[in-house]
């Protein structure tokens, strides 16, 4: 029996490792003992294909392992296997069958594993899309509070973060909508009538007449508007005065948030912004925008000399 190398670095403890692209992991049934020692000896020695650098084993009774596993040369189709590290044993591994999980996308594998509950020194191993397999070893994504205004329903902040966490190419994140309903802000003995932003905003039934700011309504109503800064200085200028207000910036609502979040604000309109943890967005800000967000909440800070 080959003696077994020791690996060219050490994978057993490294948080949210994904395999990508998970064409380097490969699947095998193994009929031996699932101990350490039972594995490396199998595994050492071996034949494997050159993009493979991660094999999760499976047992006749259901169980599993992940191993990572080194050849000394990559060129050629096949190489002997040099260096095997038990990344999972049975006890630490969860499979998950999830048809609707990508598994070349590390949020999602992310997500799964929250939401089956893992401890932070396990392995979720995913069979996803198209019956691909992979896996998220010691899941421990960056959680980021999404601010929204809500309605229009889904808040559209959190639904842009969600659609560019889908494809982007981005650490483990898990967005968390903090939700603020404009309909209980307004909540309590209706004024003579509303002045909100514009028609999208779905809040046409507030218990009293609702007019709208974009469309610049001709006579000045007894109305409170529920809006932004912004809104202000619209009404400012389109009637002279400011009317009673709702704040519903969620930057203004918010306050100084020391936890990864992302917002918007309309008195941003080309840029995205920093302020410390908070990444402010425009009220219109699109995908690439947001992305950017997530990548700047996601990178490390570089310390400070």
């Amino acid at each position: 029996m080959m003696e077994a190398a020791k690996p060219a670095y050490a994978l057993r403890g490294r948080p949210n490792l994904v395999p990508l692209p998970y064409r380097g992991v490969s699947v095998q049934p193994y009929g031996g003992a699932m101990t350490e020692l039972a594995i490396v000896a199998h595994l050492l020695g071996r034949e494997t294909y050159r993009r493979t650098e991660f094999i999760v084993l499976k047992a006749p009774d259901g169980r599993h392992a992940v191993a990572a596993v080194q050849a000394k040369d990559r060129a050629p189709l096949f190489s002997p296997i040099t260096a095997v590290e038990l990344l999972a044993p049975p006890e630490l591994c969860v499979y998950v069958r999830s048809p609707e999980t990508d598994c070349g996308n590390r949020s999602a594998l992310a997500a799964l594993a929250m939401k089956q509950g893992l401890e932070r020194n396990r392995t979720l191993i995913c069979e996803g899309k198209f019956d691909h397999v992979n896996f998220i070893h010691c899941p421990q994504p960056l959680i980021v509070t999404i601010v929204e205004v809500a309605p229009p329903e889904p808040p559209k902040l959190y639904d842009l973060v969600t659609h560019v966490l889908s494809y982007a190419d981005l650490p483990p994140i898990l967005p968390v909508l903090e939700r603020i309903d404009l309909r209980e802000l307004v909540h309590g003995a209706p004024p003579p009538a509303f002045l909100v932003p514009c028609r999208s905003g779905g809040l046409e039934n507030l218990g009293a007449p609702v007019h709208y700011l974009d469309e610049r309504p001709p006579v000045r109503e007894d109305w409170t508007l529920i809006g932004c800064e912004r809104s202000l200085q619209f009404h400012r200028h389109y009637y002279g005065d400011e009317p009673p207000r709702v704040e519903m910036c969620p930057r203004a609502i918010a306050g100084r948030r020391i936890e990864p979040t992302i917002l918007k604000c309309c008195l941003l309109e080309f840029d995205i912004e920093r302020d410390g943890e908070m990444m402010i967005v425009p009220w219109g800000a699109d995908l690439p925008m947001v992305e950017r967000a997530l990548r700047a909440l996601s990178t490390p800070k570089e310390p400070r000399p």
